[in-house]
C-alpha cells in the first residue's frame, strides 16, 4: 500500500474520470446482466444502475452509482448524484433480492445525493432514510465496494452492508472536502487542509472500523492498470461472499446492526486506582 500519498492526492485520484465505474465492473466481473429500470413510482434515474446477474455462476443483484465517461453521459447521470427515484429503484431491487434469496453487491462512487429542489420535492431525504432502514433488515449477504468518491447519505444509502470494502485510493466522508472547508472556515480553497482533518482515506476508515478491507490498487491508481484493479476487486468479492454464504441468514441483520453500532464507539475508560 502506497502510504506516501496525501489525503488530498487520494481525493484527486478517486475523482479521476478514467477510474473503473459500475459499467466496467459489471462487464468484467459479472455475466448475463439483466438491467432493471424505474422505481415503480415516479420514473427512471440513470445515475443508479442495477439489475440481476451471475457472479461466478451464482445469481446476485448488483447495484451501483454511475458517473459518466464523457460530458454527455455525466449530464445524463448528474455526475453520479442520484435522485430519489434512483434510491427507490435500488431499494426495489434489494427487496427483490431478498425475495429470491440473491446476495446484494453494491458499487459506490458518488459526490452525494442530488441536491436540487425537484429532488427534495420528491422526497430525497425519505428515500435515503428508507434505504438505510430496509438494508439493515436484509437477510441475504450484502457487500458494498467503495470504488471512488463516496460522500454523505447519498453514498451510505447503498453501504449498509455486512462487508464494506474500499479501494486503496477511494475516499468516504460525510461531504466533500470543499463543502467541509466552506462550512468550517467559510473558505472552499482550504479543501486540502480539510482532507487531512476529515479522515476520509481507506487507511483512516479501516483504523476506525468503518471499512472491513482495503483493496490495493496498481501504482498511480486503478485507472492506470484497470485489468489488475478489476482482478483485485474480484478476488476480494469472491472471498467475502463465500464467507458470508456460510452464515445463518437469520443472523445477518443482527450482525450488521452490531457492526454499525461499534463504529465510533469510545473504549471504556479505565478506573483510576
Amino acid at each position: 500500500m502506497n502510504e506516501s500519498l496525501t489525503a488530498a492526492q487520494r481525493v484527486a485520484i478517486a475523482r479521476d474520470p478514467g477510474r473503473p465505474n459500475i459499467c466496467d465492473y459489471i462487464s468484467a466481473l459479472f455475466t448475463d446482466f439483466f438491467q432493471q429500470r424505474g422505481d415503480r413510482l415516479c420514473g427512471e434515474d440513470a445515475s443508479i444502475l442495477g439489475g440481476v446477474a451471475l457472479y461466478r455462476g451464482r445469481p446476485v443483484t448488483v447495484i451501483g452509482t454511475r458517473k459518466g465517461k464523457d460530458l454527455e453521459e455525466n449530464l445524463l447521470c448528474r455526475f453520479g448524484m442520484p435522485n430519489p427515484e434512483g434510491y427507490r429503484k435500488a431499494l426495489r431491487l434489494m427487496k427483490q433480492a431478498e425475495k429470491f434469496r440473491r446476495p446484494v453487491i453494491t458499487f459506490i462512487d458518488t459526490g452525494g445525493a442530488y441536491p436540487g429542489l425537484e429532488a427534495e420535492e420528491r422526497g430525497q431525504g425519505e428515500a435515503i432514510a428508507r434505504n438505510l432502514l430496509e438494508m439493515s433488515r436484509l437477510t441475504v449477504p450484502v457487500i458494498a465496494v467503495v470504488t471512488g468518491e463516496a460522500n454523505s447519505g447519498g453514498a451510505l444509502a447503498l453501504a449498509v452492508a455486512d462487508r464494506v470494502l474500499m479501494l486503496e485510493n477511494a475516499v468516504y466522508a460525510i461531504l466533500s472536502p470543499e463543502g467541509f472547508a466552506s462550512i468550517l472556515w467559510k473558505d472552499a480553497k482550504r479543501s486540502e487542509e480539510a482532507c487531512e482533518l476529515m479522515k476520509l482515506t481507506a487507511a483512516d476508515l479501516k483504523a476506525l472500523g468503518v471499512v472491513d478491507e482495503i483493496i490495493l490498487e496498481p501504482g498511480g491508481g486503478a485507472h492506470l492498470a484497470q485489468a489488475i484493479a478489476l482482478r483485485q476487486v474480484d478476488e476480494a468479492l469472491g472471498r467475502h461472499l463465500a464467507q458470508l454464504s456460510r452464515e445463518n441468514p437469520a443472523s445477518l441483520p443482527d450482525r450488521r446492526y452490531q457492526k454499525f453500532r461499534r463504529m465510533g464507539a469510545a473504549a471504556p475508560r479505565k478506573e483510576q486506582p
